[in-house]
C-alpha cells in the first residue's frame, strides 16, 4: 500500500509540471529524438532519492534507462556523475525539473542530518527528525533523514503517544493526560511528555511517563533534569528537542539526553545543487 501511495505522490508532482503537455519541447524536438544524459553534483553532498528520481523518469516514458553511479546514503564530491540517462527527449525534459526537485531536497536534508549525526559522534545519542515536514512529502522527507545516519521520530499522529503542551491544557493536567492515554492506547505503545522546566519533569515522573521530552532548555537546565530524571528512574528515555543547532547539539548530547529531535532537518536543510546536462 505504502508503494502505491509513493506512486500516486510522483504522479501528482509529474502532471504538477507537465499538465496537458510540454509545449517548449514539443514545438521543438521531432517526435522520436532520442537523447543521453547525465545527473550532476555541482556541490559535495549526501546523496538521497535517487530511486525516486528514475521512477519519475520511467513515469514520463517508460523507455528511458535510468543508470545509477552512486549510492544512497553516500557522500558525492562536485564534479561526480550521479546517474547517466538515455531515451526519448520529450521524457527526459518532461521529468527533468521534478526528478531534480525531489533529489535535491531530500539530498539536502540527508547531508544536513549527517552533519548533526557527526556532531555526536562516540556519545550513543540518536540524532531523530520531526513532523516539521513539508505535506505530501513526508515519507521522502524521513526517508532522506536515515539515508543521512539519523533516525525517524513517530511518522505521523497515529504512531506515537506524545503529550504537548496543549493536550496537558486540554486534559486538565499531566497526571490526568497521562493516565487516560495509559488507559486506551495499546499496552505496547510508550507514552512521551513534553516538559519545559524541572517543575513539569517532577509531574511527568509522578504520571508515570515513558519517555520525557525536554523542550527549548538551554544546556545547563538539560543537565539538571536528567539528574532529576536518573535518580528517580534510569529506565526512562530522555529527549531534547528545541533550539538545537549544529553548535550546540554536542553539547546537548554531552548533558545525557538519549535522543535528540532536530525539526531543522526536514523544514531548515538548504536543497544540494544538481543538475542534468545532456552529452
Amino acid at each position: 500500500m505504502l508503494s502505491r501511495d509513493i506512486d500516486t505522490v510522483l504522479r501528482r508532482a509529474l502532471a504538477e509540471d507537465t499538465g496537458c503537455g510540454d509545449i517548449t519541447t514539443s514545438s521543438l524536438i521531432p517526435e522520436g529524438h532520442t537523447s543521453r544524459a547525465v545527473l550532476l553534483a555541482k556541490e559535495d553532498f549526501v546523496l538521497a532519492g535517487l530511486p525516486f528520481a528514475e521512477r519519475l523518469f520511467r513515469l514520463a516514458d517508460s523507455g528511458i534507462r535510468f543508470t545509477s553511479l552512486k549510492k544512497e546514503g553516500r557522500r558525492v564530491r562536485k564534479g561526480n556523475v550521479i546517474a547517466r540517462i538515455s531515451g526519448g527527449t520529450a521524457g527526459l525534459l518532461a521529468a527533468e525539473r521534478t526528478a531534480l526537485n525531489l533529489l535535491q531536497r531530500m539530498s539536502g536534508i540527508a547531508t544536513l542530518t549527517d552533519r548533526y549525526v557527526k556532531a555526536v559522534t562516540g556519545l550513543g545519542v540518536k540524532i531523530t527528525d520531526t513532523r516539521k515536514t513539508a505535506p505530501g512529502l513526508r515519507f521522502f522527507d524521513k526517508y532522506a533523514v536515515r539515508a543521512g545516519g539519523g533516525d525517524n521520530h513517530r511518522f505521523g499522529l497515529f504512531d506515537g503517544v506524545l503529550i504537548k503542551d496543549n493536550h496537558i491544557a486540554a486534559a486538565g493536567g499531566t497526571a490526568r493526560a497521562v493516565k487516560l492515554a495509559r488507559s486506551r492506547v495499546p499496552h505496547l505503545l510508550k507514552i512521551e511528555v513534553e516538559v519545559k522546566n524541572l517543575t513539569e519533569v517532577k509531574e511527568a515522573l509522578s504520571a508515570g511517563a515513558d519517555v520525557i521530552m525536554l523542550d527549548n532548555m538551554p544546556v545547563e537546565k538539560i543537565k539538571k533534569a536528567v539528574a532529576v530524571i536518573r535518580s528517580s528512574d534510569p529506565g526512562i528515555v530522555i529527549e531534547a528537542s528545541g533550539g538545537i543547532n549544529p553548535g550546540n547539539v554536542r553539547s546537548i548530547a554531552e548533558a545525557g539526553v538519549d535522543i535528540i529531535s532536530v525539526g531543522a532537518l526536514t523544514h531548515s536543510a538548504p536543497a544540494a545543487d544538481i543538475s542534468m546536462k545532456f552529452d
